[in-house]
């Protein structure tokens, strides 16, 4: 069997152990495993490189992907569908492994609607996908963010300083929750619960009040203020461009920043903005990703081998189980209303 491998979308602490999972397991059973570069763009332009023992050397524990990635949306050219499908059946591929978030998976199951031969990897660090316990690459990041975390709690208190961290999390709250609660944050705000800046400053104020002289607050850029906040903007969210990309998105972010001067305005506390970046998804895996990575790996391949086109590997408890690709698109997976109230118990 000839099998394909793209990664598609952000890139992610993981990937490269998926990749080699894939090519390990795929030489041990006599398959031939071809790489296309960039994503589906590197589908779409039939940029291809095979993928021996040599080239996955030494790669587990580096972060990003070997493969190079990108959020190329095919079915946005005219015919691009056409191109896709020249492009594997010019490579003969047999089956196609897809690892990517829910828009490289979108593509994956458009296509697999059309007889091509998908197979789903989730990957995200946002941990939204749906039918998945967990995402690899979302424990790098929360880590990433609670160490973070962690330090601005020692430059806060030796100034007396209120701090907003901006963490990525577009829909979902995920790691502003984890790394919240798992670094002490005094107020969690995620997208899933509009927030009123009114509640946030009565919070922040009863600290300092009791003798607490700093705070940390967490936002997710995709948080949002109530309707009538300032800054509400009928509830939209807060935009660092209009700019979209292949799939329809704005770009976020500036909530942290805004979050910040509201805060210092109303308050008259020392604040400041720190917004955690592109850093949360870069650099070297935790072995929970690397493991994952690697069972995802491993698991495609079987999938492949049994002909279970048009799923997603899963993880739900301790198994790997398949998943439909049209499932874990169909919806996010957010922070559920029963976890969140975590929050209650902690902070402020």
């Amino acid at each position: 069997m000839n099998i394909g491998i793209l990664t598609g979308g952000g890139d992610c602490p993981g990937l490269n152990a998926v990749i080699r999972a894939v090519v390990r397991r795929g030489l041990h059973t006599g398959h031939v495993v071809t790489g296309f570069e960039q994503g589906w763009q590197g589908v779409y332009e039939n940029r291809t490189v095979m993928l021996g023992r040599d080239e996955v050397a030494g790669i587990l524990h580096r972060g990003g992907t070997i493969l190079g990635t990108s959020r190329f949306n095919p079915f946005a050219k005219e015919g691009g569908e056409e191109r896709i499908r020249r492009s594997l059946n010019d490579n003969a591929i047999d089956a196609l492994i897809v690892v990517g978030g829910e828009d490289t998976l979108g593509v994956a199951q458009r296509l697999h609607e059309g007889g091509i031969n998908v197979i789903g990897v989730p990957k995200t660090i946002d941990n939204d996908l749906n039918g998945t316990d967990v995402t690899f690459g979302f424990d790098t990041a929360i880590n990433i963010a609670m160490e973070a975390i962690d330090r601005l709690h020692t430059t806060a208190e030796s100034h007396h300083r209120v701090i907003v961290v901006e963490v990525m999390g577009r829909h979902s709250g995920w790691i502003a929750f984890y790394a919240g609660i798992s670094g002490g944050a005094d107020v969690i705000l995620i997208p899933e619960h509009p927030f009123s800046i009114e509640k946030v400053c009565n919070a922040l104020r009863r600290r300092h009040e009791s003798g607490r002289t700093f705070s940390i607050v967490v936002v997710s850029e995709g948080a949002k203020f109530m309707t009538g906040e300032p800054g509400d903007q009928d509830g939209s969210y807060i935009l660092s461009s209009m700019k979209k990309d292949a799939f329809g998105h704005v770009r976020l972010g500036g909530i942290g920043s805004m979050l910040a001067a509201e805060i210092e305005k109303r308050l008259d506390y020392e604040t400041r903005a720190t917004v955690l970046g592109h850093v949360q998804r870069g650099g070297t895996p935790t072995a929970a990703d690397r493991m994952l990575g690697t069972r995802f790996g491993i698991a495609a391949v079987e999938f492949a081998e049994q002909e279970k086109f048009g799923f997603m590997v899963a993880l739900q408890g301790n198994a790997l189980v398949p998943v439909s690709i049209s499932e874990a698109v169909g919806k996010l997976k957010t922070v559920p209303d029963d976890l969140y109230k975590i929050v209650e118990s902690f902070v402020a």
